[in-house]
């Protein structure tokens, strides 16, 4: 049996508090009354609310890429498993686009996570390629893309299914990166 870490539970805590509450709204006594744990205990792991949704966002994108096999059936699952978390966790991202200070900060760093999680997939399953500025050009490129229509999406900027959302992350992908992808 897998027990929780304390950074597991807090996010819990605070996933929890956000079905809700806007999130600009839950303060960290809010997170650690809800667990029952101290503040302290809190800012031993986290330096703020928002390291811990950084936290918590990247450890979800990490898990989905770990499941990653490299062929095309391998990485359209990878993109359809993001597709369906962004449309389980719809309303709790719109309160984060939403109620958080400052939505493109909340953007950049979904960004940063979503390129360093890609970044490091790509160069760790192909140890013998050199970093290469175009490849890193088209990975951020990609995610970018990638990362802006999910929130527009999000937002209800559009109306889609996980399928068709994965779809689109599918063939917006820069063929560059098909070859390390695929």
């Amino acid at each position: 049996m897998k027990r929780k870490t304390t950074k597991e539970i807090l996010a819990e805590s605070f996933r929890e508090l956000a079905e809700t509450r806007p999130i600009d709204k839950i303060t960290v006594k809010d997170i650690t009354s809800n667990c029952e744990y101290s503040t302290a205990t809190f800012y031993r792991q986290f330096k703020d609310k928002y390291d811990l949704i950084a936290w918590s966002y990247g450890r979800d994108v990490e898990k989905n890429l770990e499941r990653l096999t490299f062929d095309e059936a391998g990485w359209k699952q990878v993109l359809l498993d993001a597709a369906k978390y962004y449309y389980e966790h719809k309303e709790y991202l719109k309160n984060l686009l939403l109620h958080t200070e400052g939505y493109d900060s909340f953007v950049n760093n979904m960004t940063e996570i979503n390129y360093v999680g890609l970044t490091r997939k790509i160069y760790n399953s192909y140890p013998q390629t050199k970093k290469d500025k175009r490849i890193d050009m088209m990975i951020r490129i990609y995610v970018i893309g990638t990362v802006g229509i999910t929130c527009e999406w999000i937002l209800g900027g559009y109306t889609a299914e996980p399928d068709v959302l994965s779809e689109v992350y599918e063939k917006a992908m820069p063929e560059m990166l098909r070859e390390y992808l695929y």
